[in-house]
């Protein structure tokens, strides 16, 4: 009993403390390590994404590309949902689906890779963000093989104010 009494009080005081989402949209570079966990082909990777202005809420569209040190490259489409908590902190769980090409580096087994992550920013009172991003790529087994591969990203977001308007 003091267990769910316990959980209960920290999501609602977690529910309390969420934000509504800003509206903008962001350039995003990225920095970091493919193949985290298996290091098997591990290898720098670097990331450049656009993250639109929010289209529900705070569901935010996204496109991007990843480039790795063994010339594997991944581009996709996808979005994040922006969740603010404590005003400044915001953790964003995200979706995306893509090419993948190989290169030098771990083979996925097919062209057609799903990413699905999470996101840790703080959103400074400029409007740029500063992020860690933990992410899983895999084809759902729609290949003869699916290893999947893991990242973690360090991120820096820009707004744009509207870009696209």
């Amino acid at each position: 009993m003091f267990r769910i009494l316990l959980i209960t009080s920290l999501l609602t005081l977690l529910i309390g403390a969420w934000q509504p989402a800003r509206a903008t949209d962001y350039f995003t570079l990225g920095l970091g390590y493919f193949d985290v966990l298996d290091q098997e082909d591990e290898a720098a990777q670097f990331g450049l994404e656009y993250r639109g202005e929010y289209v529900w809420g705070g569901l935010r569209p996204a496109i991007g590309i990843n480039v790795t040190t063994d010339n594997a490259v991944y581009g996709y489409v996808g979005g994040y949902y922006d969740w603010f908590f404590y005003d400044k902190l915001y953790v964003s769980p995200n979706f995306m689906v893509g090419a993948y090409a190989q290169g030098d580096g771990k083979d996925l087994g097919h062209a057609l890779e799903f990413r699905s992550g999470l996101e840790l920013g703080y959103e400074f009172s400029d409007a740029q963000r500063a992020s860690v991003a933990f992410n899983h790529i895999s084809n759902a087994s729609i290949g003869e093989k699916n290893p999947g591969a893991e990242t973690l990203l360090f991120n820096y977001s820009v707004p744009l104010g509207g870009l696209f308007k």
